[in-house]
């Protein structure tokens, strides 16, 4: 089969087609054949060797991806040959014609959902669930923020906490990106380059500030963020590329509590509640990954240069 192999860390320049052996399933594995692979910006990170998991070198980038199942081993039983499923991680990475992934890392692809949108659901829409619901612990009715919300993890945390009965205030750094922000569902949504749209942020809230916080860039607006907070609210760091200084009198005033996040941490059976979560979200509709462009597998360079850009709007797809 063709994939794409890293023989050392470094840029996107390390990430190079090549024939590699087709893998076969073993006891509790399932072989997805790859119809579409989602790009994330944990992949850079990773591929970079600048992210907490080192995989062994050489591998084969990749997490998310849907496809049909090619072929079970022995023991599974939650899916068959010919089934339509997302993948939540892989054995042998998915940036690939064919992925070995665990029985618990294929999830069901509801028919309404193309591939390409199948591939955006994992990292994004479970970085979403898990900072809404395991690490902030919000409640609907409460006013989430979603500082940053035109990429991947912000337009599924906009979808989710909409359908949930949040209250949802999202930004975006361009017109295109607030446009798509507001598609997803949000109530209000704001140009976070604006100089005054923290004080319009305070307006809508009645001066009460927001309860939670999804924060995309946290090296940029922490402060910012402890400046708009309401009592007892939460900040989850979601993504952060630097050091920030902050006032803590901020965090003190407001009674209020800065999360960090980070997907991998969740335990076994956080992951399959976020998973059982997400497929009835796709199987009704409320989930609708939202993808920003398709680029053949071998272009997986410039999808890993294009992610880090600002102004994302929707995944990046990858077709084998």
């Amino acid at each position: 089969m063709k994939a794409i192999r890293v023989q050392e860390f470094g840029g996107p320049e390390v990430l190079r087609l090549e024939d590699v052996p087709d893998p076969h399933p073993g006891a509790g594995q399932v072989l997805v054949r790859v119809r579409a692979v989602g790009v994330n910006p944990v992949d850079t990170y990773i591929r970079a060797g600048a992210h907490a998991v080192r995989p062994q070198l050489p591998y084969t980038p990749g997490l998310d991806a849907a496809g049909t199942v090619e072929a079970v081993g022995e023991g599974v039983t939650r899916v068959s040959a010919g089934d339509r499923v997302y993948t939540s991680g892989s054995l042998s990475g998915t940036y690939a014609e064919l992925a070995l992934c665990d029985e618990s890392q294929v999830h069901a692809l509801p028919a309404r959902v193309s591939f390409a949108e199948g591939a955006g659901v994992s990292t994004p829409y479970a970085t979403a669930y898990r900072a809404l619901f395991q690490r902030a612990r919000a409640t609907p009715g409460e006013t989430v923020l979603v500082h940053g919300a035109s990429g991947g993890v912000g337009t599924a945390a906009v979808q989710i906490a909409r359908a949930a009965g949040f209250k949802v205030i999202g930004t975006g750094g361009t017109e295109e990106g607030r446009r798509l922000v507001a598609e997803q569902g949000a109530h209000h949504v704001l140009d976070h380059h604006a100089p005054g749209y923290l004080e319009e942020l305070s307006a809508i809230t009645n001066g009460r500030g927001v309860d939670v916080i999804l924060e995309m860039l946290a090296n940029v607006n922490l402060n910012n963020d402890l400046s708009i907070i309401a009592k007892g609210g939460r900040v989850v760091v979601i993504g952060s590329r630097g050091p920030v200084e902050i006032n803590p009198r901020l965090a003190m005033t407001s009674d209020a509590t800065v999360l960090g996040m980070m997907l991998f941490n969740a335990a076994p059976q956080e992951f399959a509640g976020i998973h059982a979560a997400l497929v009835a979200g796709l199987e009704a509709g409320t989930l609708r990954p939202v993808v920003g462009r398709e680029l053949p597998l071998s272009d997986a360079a410039r999808a890993h240069e294009e992610v880090l850009k600002p102004g994302a709007h929707g995944k990046i797809i990858l077709i084998p």
